[in-house]
């Protein structure tokens, strides 16, 4: 047992992974309680560490702290808001990394799962401990050189209609990478057997419509949200249904914070994490209605 990683609650918050001893060490100050709940791997739910024989040493019965909801089981219907959290240097070098191989396009597919592979487990989703990103590049590979090849000839031919038709291309890759994203998900190195069964002609049209809503100069910010809540809304897979509760008006004032700090260059990366951890706090999985 010494050897597995541990999760506990407090509040409506999943805190972890910790190892064992790191965990001993919270029992020990007073951080975790034998009214805790506490979850590893190979339990079929959450349960309080006084409950765990040999967790909590002579763990004294305590009167019942405050009302809890009740936690949720492992992969279990009950849910909440996801987080994310990362270090700044960390982000910044492999951003760099990331934009620069990038430039020289044979890289893409690879230095894109090298990436996702280290954002993916920074965010904390309740019910789903250690989440990964399992995908290969040579999934992508085919359709990523074909689409190039594809734009090639088109530029050769020096069609401006061809040309147009393009953008058709490039919605439809965007839709293919968001499927094969949402496919490659895992929790402690098991698929999730998620899905995405938006269509491509729905993705079309958010895209389009987005692009119009610019004209607006803030409206953006409510077809960006409306967006988002689709594309939550046709995650399928789950017995947790994934919704979006961020706003308008709350998106359009953290983008116009955003593009004024991101202006002086130095401050992008506090805001990008800034954003980030609003958009996982504003996402969260609740129960399915009937």
């Amino acid at each position: 047992m010494s050897n597995r990683t541990w999760f506990y609650a407090e509040g409506d918050k999943q805190l972890g992974p910790f190892s064992e001893d790191q965990l001993r060490d919270f029992i020990a100050r007073g951080t975790v309680t034998a009214t805790t709940f506490v979850w590893t791997e190979g339990m079929s739910g959450w349960q309080r560490a006084g409950e765990i024989p040999g967790l909590v040493a002579s763990a004294a019965p305590r009167p019942p702290g405050p009302p809890m909801a009740p936690q949720p089981a492992f992969g279990g219907a009950s849910g909440g808001s996801l987080s994310i959290d990362f270090g700044i240097w960390d982000f910044t070098w492999r951003s760099l990394v990331w934009g620069i191989c990038s430039l020289f396009i044979i890289p893409a597919p690879w230095i894109l799962v090298w990436y996702l592979k280290w954002l993916v487990p920074r965010v904390q989703v309740p019910g789903r401990p250690n989440l990964s990103f399992e995908g290969t590049a040579m999934t992508i590979v085919p359709w990523f050189f074909g689409a190039i090849v594809l734009f090639i000839a088109v530029a050769l031919t020096e069609n401006a209609w061809l040309n147009n038709l393009m953008i058709l291309v490039q919605v439809a890759l965007y839709w293919l990478f968001l499927k094969w994203f949402i496919a490659s998900l895992a929790s402690n190195g098991q698929p999730l057997g998620l899905g995405f069964s938006g269509s491509v002609w729905a993705y079309l049209g958010w895209t389009i419509l987005a692009i119009v809503s610019v004209v607006t100069i803030i409206g953006w910010a409510w077809v960006y949200t409306a967006a988002t809540r689709w594309f939550c809304s046709n995650i399928q897979g789950t017995r947790r249904e994934v919704i979006f509760n961020g706003t308008g008006l709350e998106l359009l004032w953290r983008g116009i914070v955003t593009v004024i700090a991101a202006s002086f260059i130095i401050p992008i990366p506090w805001v990008y994490r800034w954003m980030m951890r609003w958009f996982a706090s504003q996402t969260e999985l609740v129960e399915r209605t009937a």
